[in-house]
């Protein structure tokens, strides 16, 4: 009997969480008088399609846009001024091998090309204008954004439980950006569960152009429930942070790791026997992540590049100082991105995985400095960043409770072992 009360509760529960939104009927058909209709312009990156030619292709291996524009009669004069004049909007030599674009001729015999389109990425794009004066310009196609809900329970990895709900997998590095301080995710659990609200892109309304950042998140750890809620915290410099429901600042001053989604292959020991060197002590004061090989590596927390060189076992190595107590460095890159002197953003890449120095695989050794001396970053407690400010608090509520009901009232999918319970209940119920 008791298993029915409950089979009650969980209706009553689910018919709770449900939306208050007016169901929306079908229209009424009405019988219309056919009128002659006119054919629509072919209107696209805010040019009139129909007055040209249109040519639609993708650059390939041994293109160049000289040469493009040379095969569409436009004269020399214009390409030299096309590559010297709009250097900072339209640099030909960065055109890539795939990306498409269109050349928009005219409709008399010569065909000659009018307008170079190349599109940068789904929604992003540059326009060459070559008629009369040329010009050249970027602009965005209209998107229109649609919310969406997800949620998991983590039988593997966070990425296999996001990518089993049909779910973009840039969610899954959103997520882990999200958490990137509070939660280790090398180390989640079997068990562990997540919602997420967060916006889809589409062009046209109906072309899908990928995952927009996630508005509001909720990751349960070990038992230990975490929200996360994105706002607006200045205005005037446009920052977002992720807050929790209490308006404590997710984020902290350092990453947990330089590298996303690689796994810890050696830790910070000071007592590691190494056989290759008779089973002798040699330190290691390091945490190695490895990673493929081309694998971005992330600066972890604001700072100055003291150093980016080349050295003995360390290999290629960046080495950042952060204030007057924090230093990092980060061993045996392929390729560094920084140079001595330049001042790096927490989350920037600073480098790539590789096995330049003393190693026996692809990885990154991170190293991890207070007041001086080395210590294990993983046992290191890292200062908050600053919570909310108090005058912003009032508003951050109003805004975030009904967003965190939302999340409450969001159910996990259901594993098979439950779905068959249910339908056992349901059976019994019926008898």
């Amino acid at each position: 009997m008791n298993k029915y009360w409950g089979l009650l509760f969980v209706i009553l529960v689910s018919l709770s969480c449900k939306d208050d939104k007016p169901v929306l009927k079908e229209p009424v058909k009405q019988m219309a008088a056919i009128v002659p209709v006119e054919k629509p312009i072919m209107k696209q990156f805010g040019f009139n399609l129909d007055e040209f030619t249109v040519q639609l292709d993708t650059v390939k291996n041994g293109d160049s846009f000289g040469e493009l524009m040379l095969q569409n009669k436009v004269d020399y004069p214009k390409i030299a001024k096309i590559t010297q004049e709009f250097k900072d909007t339209f640099d030909v030599r960065k055109i890539r091998v795939g990306k498409p674009y269109l050349i928009l001729k005219s409709k008399d015999t010569t065909e000659a090309a009018q307008v170079f389109i190349y599109e940068n990425d789904p929604i992003n794009y540059t326009v060459v204008d070559l008629r009369d004066n040329v010009k050249a310009y970027k602009d965005k196609k209209e998107v229109t954004y649609v919310e969406r809900e997800a949620s998991g329970v983590i039988e593997s990895s966070l990425s296999q439980a996001i990518l089993e709900q049909g779910i973009d997998y840039t969610v899954t590095n959103s997520l882990s950006e999200v958490y990137a301080w509070t939660i280790d995710f090398f180390r989640l659990q079997k068990g562990d569960k997540f919602k997420v609200i967060y916006k889809e892109k589409y062009i046209n309304d109906s072309i899908y152009a990928g995952a927009g950042a996630i508005e509001a998140a909720y990751f349960e750890h070990n038992g230990r429930p975490i929200y996360a809620f994105a706002y607006e915290n200045d205005s005037l410099k446009n920052i977002v942070d992720y807050f929790d429901e209490e308006a404590n600042n997710l984020r902290r001053t350092f990453l947990r790791a330089p590298v996303q989604f690689s796994r810890i292959s050696s830790r910070y020991n000071l007592k590691r026997r190494i056989r290759y060197y008779g089973n002798k002590i040699r330190p290691h004061m390091g945490t190695d992540y490895a990673a493929p090989r081309g694998t971005p590596i992330l600066a972890t927390a604001d700072g100055t590049v003291t150093e980016s060189t080349r050295r003995g076992g360390n290999g290629k190595y960046v080495k950042i100082r952060h204030n007057a107590t924090y230093s990092t460095q980060y061993l045996h890159m392929s390729k560094q991105n920084v140079k001595k002197g330049a001042y790096v953003r927490q989350g920037d890449v600073i480098g790539w995985i590789g096995m330049t120095g003393n190693t026996s695989g692809p990885h990154v050794c991170y190293r991890f400095w207070r007041n001086g001396r080395q210590v294990d970053p993983l046992k290191e407690e890292l200062p908050l960043a600053e919570p909310l400010d108090e005058s912003l608090q009032p508003e951050y509520f109003n805004y975030v409770n009904p967003i965190k009901d939302q999340l409450d009232c969001m159910t996990y999918p259901e594993s098979p072992v439950q779905e068959d319970i249910l339908a056992e209940d349901l059976a019994s119920a019926e008898k």
